[in-house]
């Protein structure tokens, strides 16, 4: 099993859509992708602007899948709108 910790750096003005994308859309559709186990999103503590979206997979394969599948793909342009930038963390599940 992984997790992949993504740190986004959201635009001010988009937090609202980016929370109400993530929950109403992005994770929806991620959740009928093979191997996938679980998305939460998280605000830092004290920051308006800084999440962190957490995401298990069964394994790499599975995590490949999601972010080369059609799906992804077509969601990436409206979901980068929305943040400056981002960094990527992969972790295997040890227990």
């Amino acid at each position: 099993m992984i997790e992949r910790h993504i740190t986004f750096n959201v635009h001010p003005d988009k937090t609202a859509t980016f929370e109400r994308f993530f929950a109403e859309i992005y994770r929806p559709k991620m959740s009928a992708s093979p191997g996938f186990i679980r998305a939460d999103l998280l605000r830092e503590a004290g920051s308006r602007t800084r999440y962190q979206m957490v995401l298990r997979w069964r394994d790499t394969e599975s995590a490949t899948g999601w972010r080369t599948s059609p799906v992804h793909e077509t969601l990436q342009p409206e979901w980068t709108a929305m943040y400056s930038g981002h960094e990527i963390a992969v972790y295997d599940v040890i227990c």
